[in-house]
């Protein structure tokens, strides 16, 4: 899953939160030198991409994919599903997406002092192009897409993924609605776990 999904899935705790967004920059066991909420994060964050990566449904999206994109499908159905979060989000919150994008990066700016150094150098783009709320709109899952072709040296060709979700737009989004359940189902689990466990 991509930003907005980890984000959703980390429920109402900003530090958990904080974890689950950053996590992809902590290797290791380097988890255990940010407090304990921030680590329940990055733990979940690992949970949800392991769920994420052997589901059936989602392989059902990638394999889509997977003869023009190679080993860039699952990054792509990641930034796909953020869209089919984004805007279908009154199914999901009942805080409108701009609020809730709000909060989130009024809690990231709150916590900069923790933050890595790649996100710290990140947000400034991430907030100025409002990158979650523009995941509701196939023109700003365009210029992520465009955005992450451009970090592969254009090798990837993920900036012509658009015409994809387009084409298969309905099958996408029934894949999406489906699985999305059972990860949120799934990430409950997993803080109800760390809640009661976490040492």
């Amino acid at each position: 899953m991509n930003y907005l999904a980890h984000i959703y899935l980390s429920g109402d705790n900003d530090l958990i939160t904080i974890g689950n967004f950053i996590a992809d920059g902590i290797k290791g066991k380097s988890y255990k030198n940010y407090p304990k909420d921030i680590q329940i994060g990055i733990l979940l964050h690992r949970n949800i991409d392991t769920f994420t990566d052997a589901h059936p449904t989602v392989r059902l999206s990638t394999k889509r994919l997977h003869e023009k994109y190679g080993h860039y499908s699952g990054i792509i159905v990641d930034i796909l599903y953020d869209h089919f979060l984004a805007k279908n989000w009154d199914t999901y919150s009942d805080i409108p997406l701009k609020n809730y994008v709000e909060t989130f990066y009024n809690s990231l700016e709150n916590n900069f002092e923790i933050l890595p150094q790649r996100i710290q150098k990140m947000m400034p783009y991430m907030l100025t192009d409002n990158w979650l709320l523009s995941y509701a709109s196939i023109e700003g899952i365009s210029r992520v897409l465009a955005g992450m072709n451009r970090r592969t040296k254009n090798v990837s060709g993920m900036d012509e993924a658009v015409k994809e979700l387009e084409l298969f737009y309905n099958e996408f989004e029934t894949e999406f609605s489906s699985f999305f359940d059972e990860l949120i189902s799934f990430s409950k689990e997993r803080l109800k776990e760390y809640s009661l466990n976490f040492e």
